[in-house]
């Protein structure tokens, strides 16, 4: 991965922190199935015993099903921003943090919004979990832009980038509101954000405007081996 190796204000590369950030994701992504387990089928002594438990465990596969997702969608989110950011200042690295404390959240209110799901709070935590990650991410793109850790980008190519990151902002705050009523479920919501990011985000996303050196007819030559 080629990138910008200074900006005027950050003092360590961005590297360390998009790795440590990767691994995060990865371990909270792989603990959501510990809520799956064969305990929660109960005592099974038949076929009819063993398929009624199964269609019990609809709930929770679909609240496994959708937090992985949407985790996914994060961390793609993660993973454009860091595209980006080229290095990264305490500041930067501290709301990082905060956002991979509420990632790691994520398996316990999903267990809860799959055991507790009766109770308002129980169907409530997810969503509001979510949201505060993925607001906290949106603000990690707003402390870039201020601080000036994405010298590839011209300033209004980043503004609009974070006015298409307020799309999974807006609905999951949508999310929760909806919670109380139907729970996980509103997470479904997040079918829009394609076409509410297109939206906010106005035009095509930018490219890299400074971009790589021309390349020699041979290199061009192999490039396209390559990709063959």
């Amino acid at each position: 991965m080629i990138r910008r190796t200074s900006h005027p204000e950050a003092t360590v590369s961005a590297r360390r922190t998009e790795a440590f950030t990767d691994g995060v994701f990865a371990i909270a992504a792989t603990l959501l199935v510990l809520g799956l387990t064969s305990q929660s089928l109960g005592s099974i002594d038949s076929e009819a015993d063993l398929a009624a438990a199964l269609g019990n465990l609809l709930h929770p596969v679909f609240t496994f099903v959708i937090s992985f997702l949407i985790l996914c969608v994060m961390w793609m989110t993660h993973v454009r921003q860091f595209e980006w950011i080229a290095r990264i200042d305490n500041a930067g690295m501290w709301i990082n943090n905060l956002r991979l404390l509420l990632i790691v959240l994520v398996p316990f209110t999903s267990s809860l919004g799959t055991d507790y799901s009766d109770y308002l709070i129980g169907r409530v935590l997810l969503p509001v979990n979510f949201f505060l990650a993925i607001l906290v991410g949106w603000l990690q793109w707003a402390w870039a832009l201020r601080s000036g850790a994405i010298p590839g980008l011209s300033p209004a190519d980043a503004r609009r980038l974070g006015r298409a990151a307020l799309s999974a902002v807006i609905i999951s705050a949508l999310a929760v509101a909806a919670s109380p009523l139907v729970g996980s479920a509103g997470f479904l919501l997040f079918f829009l954000d394609g076409p509410l990011t297109r939206v906010l985000r106005g035009t095509d996303a930018p490219v890299d405007p400074i971009g790589p050196p021309p390349a020699s007819p041979g290199a061009s030559e192999g490039a396209g081996r390559l990709g063959e």
